[in-house]
């Protein structure tokens, strides 16, 4: 097996984060053309490009994406061993980079996180976004997964997969009313109620508006929210009906503070693991995908 040069490696880390050849030579002092050897011999060394070229811009191949962590790894081991002879360890993780939809239950993102949480060899890198950013950040080997309420847009040929991970019935939820009426019949009785409700953009107030629209019943819309941890803070306080899938407001439901008033099967909050077109997938997203 051909052995990696250790120059080779710093000078890819330096393309790598400047994305240029230019900006890359002019902080490690080398010439441009010199630097395109030695990351020419780096990739005949490893056997994958490692950059594609989008204008001006070099932007990393999926086995540039691996061999960055494993050179950050590698660096970082190398600190390491000099802060243990000095006296100061630390210690070496491996890392999982997650995009999280904004729209999405942080409920359900700590829930399907929750088998890698306590694991001290694991750094968990969590970014929310919109779901085109986190996309086009998964199609540039930025991340490893995208977890989201909607399938990744169908606009988009690029090799992205969307991986049903769950779904669960909505619910409309409250404080607990005054009158002796606590469940509600859906749809007929929410005729004339204020409600909060989700955006007017996401597939569960589409299909609500469809099944109300079906029956003409019309209900007071007092606010539309497309943040669900928003909707959640919204339905505490205001106490107002509001419609959400149960694990958004799962402690809330079991301290009592919000109380379940009409369960809605035929309405489903599906979730997502959206993940690209992988040589070499992150063995802990096969893990958790398995899961």
């Amino acid at each position: 097996m051909a052995e990696l040069n250790y120059h080779h490696l710093r000078y890819f880390l330096e393309i790598a984060r400047e994305r240029s050849l230019t900006r890359a030579a002019q902080k490690l002092h080398v010439s441009q053309s010199a630097l395109s050897i030695q990351l020419r011999q780096l990739e005949d060394r490893l056997g994958q490009p490692l950059f594609e070229r989008r204008g001006r811009q070099l932007l990393l191949t999926e086995a540039g994406r691996i061999a960055m962590d494993h050179a950050e790894a590698i660096f970082s081991t190398g600190e390491e061993l000099v802060g243990t002879l000095k006296g100061r360890p630390r210690g070496r993780q491996a890392l999982l980079r997650v995009g999280a939809a904004a729209t999405l239950s942080r409920n359900f993102q700590l829930q399907w996180l929750q088998p890698l949480l306590l694991r001290r060899d694991l750094q968990i890198r969590l970014q929310s976004g919109s779901l085109p950013v986190l996309t086009a950040a998964l199609e540039s080997h930025a991340l490893d997964v995208v977890l989201s309420n909607e399938p990744a847009p169908q606009v988009r040929v690029s090799g992205l997969y969307s991986r049903l991970i769950d779904e669960q019935a909505v619910t409309l939820v409250s404080r607990r009313p005054r009158s002796r009426v606590l469940r509600l019949r859906f749809p007929q009785d929410l005729h004339g109620l204020p409600m909060v409700l989700p955006g007017n953009g996401s597939a569960l107030r589409t299909s609500f508006d469809a099944a109300l629209d079906l029956a003409g019943v019309q209900p007071l819309v007092v606010a539309e929210i497309d943040d669900m941890a928003m909707l959640r803070l919204m339905a505490r306080e205001s106490g107002v009906l509001t419609l959400v899938p149960p694990v958004v407001v799962r402690d809330e439901l079991r301290s009592g503070l919000l109380v379940e008033r009409c369960s809605i099967p035929q309405i489903r909050e599906r979730f997502y693991a959206i993940t690209g077109q992988r040589r070499f997938m992150h063995p802990l997203i096969k893990t958790l995908l398995a899961a």
